[in-house]
């Protein structure tokens, strides 16, 4: 017998990952998809083609007039839990200078030099001098290349950015700048008192309710603008949800309505990239910038960060979609919402289809990351023959490394391998669980794995870990960092009074990044 509609509206209403998003934040409201004219069959067929193609999400989120129609966590990730948004920081940083101009601090034609009178180069070139607020929001400040890569060098962005050669007039060509955006934050911080991130929460964060929020910052204390912010997945709705409303929220005006027609309006065009072979009518990166935010086909707005983490805008469907993720393609990503997602977006109220309600209901209550598995039996690190068979403890003694681990200890029981890292006179223990992942927080030396220079928020990090046995002297562990969208592959390998160890950053896999830790190898000692 099918449930009744009754019973599977209370089984999508109330999953643990709603009832953990609701104690976060101050909920949306709930609906069903069918209610606000969603089919659930291509929200389905979305989940499962993701599935399908290999695409890692973590959170995904649909609001359709204003509420949230599905939603769910691929576990271990969680609602309560902020993800590291890379490039999608963007959008908040320009939210930020919208603001900042509508109470009179800044205009966007104010001269990027006009406030870092102290930080100029010998000489200012006529490029530099002409640079305004304006060109830096629209990724047109004039460089070459984004000079990121030289300006985290200093301990001085600013200094550093503004003495990087400007080789065409600002305002004329489109060049992604994370830098740019960077420069944005200073200013604000600047004309302000106040990081954008302290800026932020009384006029953005807290009428929200959005909590939970954490920003990554430069040697001298500005938040890093163009990437580093960590938000919940139903704070990055809601935000979407405000740009959607033209800044209104719950009846008061929280952005100025000419604000974000302007930011998420074209302002500029982004030249093709050499490898692009799509004709531009259905290429997404070619469909024209604005202060922060990209311009979509059928006539939506995104903004978006490295590794595929979405707010995508639908105003002619009435509808916002989010996710968190570790894409390998964000361009398919979003590819997969205009095939399985847009046609399922209708005018009216659908008729009740309670198979595809309960098949979506099933979905959404069952997404998971399995942890690997391993050979059974292979729960120990051996007793000096480098075999993985028994459980007990083992001491190793550390040749001397760039991560400062000097002694390592591994204890195995038939359900859990901790392994005990000492730095100085701290001990880092993380418990992995055999087959299943238990949840901690660490501050490991060389964790987290990302991308971006920055100091981070916090100092530890959660994460959430499982251990392996995949033959008898090879010990896998894998530590997936919540609020990051990586993991890090660390495989110990047992040859009799010896262990090795290696560290793996899915990072390095997605090809984004080289290895950055050395291997370790130690001696055991005796018990």
């Amino acid at each position: 017998m099918k449930p009744t509609l009754t019973i599977l509206t209370a089984l999508l209403l109330a999953p643990l990952a709603t009832m953990q998003a609701a104690e976060a934040t101050a909920s949306l409201p709930r609906s069903l998809p069918l209610t606000e004219g969603v089919d659930p069959a291509g929200i389905a067929k979305f989940l499962e083609t993701m599935e399908e193609r290999r695409f890692e999400l973590h959170s995904f989120m649909l609001l359709r007039h204003g509420k949230v129609v599905a939603e769910t966590w691929w576990a271990p990730y969680a609602a309560e839990v902020p993800h590291c948004l890379y490039s999608l920081s963007k959008s908040f940083t320009s939210t930020a200078v919208g603001l900042a101009a509508a109470e009179g601090r800044l205009s966007l034609d104010d001269k990027v030099i006009s406030f870092f009178p102290e930080s100029l180069p010998p000489q200012v070139s006529d490029h530099l001098a002409a640079m305004r607020v304006r060109d830096l929001l629209c990724m047109a400040a004039g460089h070459e290349k984004d000079p990121q890569n030289e300006m985290v060098k200093s301990d001085d962005w600013v200094r550093a950015f503004l003495a990087q050669p400007l080789v065409r007039a600002p305002g004329t060509q489109f060049v992604y700048s994370s830098a740019a955006t960077y420069m944005c934050s200073a200013i604000v911080q600047k004309v302000t008192g106040m990081t954008v991130l302290d800026y932020l929460r009384p006029r953005l964060f807290e009428p929200l309710k959005i909590t939970g929020v954490t920003w990554d910052t430069c040697p001298r204390g500005i938040n890093t603008g163009g990437w580093g912010l960590s938000v919940p997945t139903e704070g990055l709705a809601k935000f979407g949800q405000l740009y959607l409303q033209k800044g209104n929220w719950q009846g008061r005006q929280i952005l100025p309505a000419a604000w974000v027609a302007e930011a998420t309006s074209f302002q500029i065009q982004q030249p093709a990239k050499p490898s692009s072979t799509r004709p531009k009518e259905e290429d997404d990166q070619r469909q024209g910038y604005g202060y922060q935010f990209w311009r979509c086909r059928h006539n939506a707005v995104r903004g978006d960060g490295a590794f595929g983490q979405l707010i995508v805008m639908m105003p002619d469907q009435d509808a916002v979609v989010v996710m968190t993720s570790e894409s390998r393609d964000l361009m398919e990503q979003l590819g997969v919402v205009w095939e399985h997602l847009l046609p399922s977006f209708h005018d009216a109220k659908l008729p009740a289809d309670d198979a595809a309600q309960e098949k979506l209901t099933r979905l959404l209550n069952t997404r998971h990351l399995a942890p690997r598995s391993g050979v059974a039996g292979g729960t120990g690190t051996g007793t000096g023959t480098g075999t993985g068979t028994g459980t007990g403890t083992q001491a190793f003694a550390l040749e001397e490394n760039s991560l400062g681990i000097t002694r390592l200890t591994i204890a195995n029981t038939d359900k859990t391998v901790t392994l005990t890292a000492k730095v100085g006179d701290t001990e880092h223990r993380i418990v992995h669980g055999l087959g299943e992942w238990r949840m901690s927080d660490t501050a490991m030396p060389g964790t987290p794995t990302k991308l971006g220079a920055g100091t981070l928020a916090t100092p530890t990090r959660k994460v959430a870990t499982s251990a392996a046995w995949l033959d008898a002297s090879t010990l896998e562990l894998t530590w997936r960092y919540l609020e990051f969208p990586h993991r890090d592959t660390v495989t110990c390998r047992f040859d009799a009074d010896r262990v090795t160890l290696s560290f793996l950053s899915s990072i390095t896999v997605l090809g984004r990044a080289a290895p950055t830790r050395p291997t370790l190898t130690g001696k055991r000692l005796a018990p």
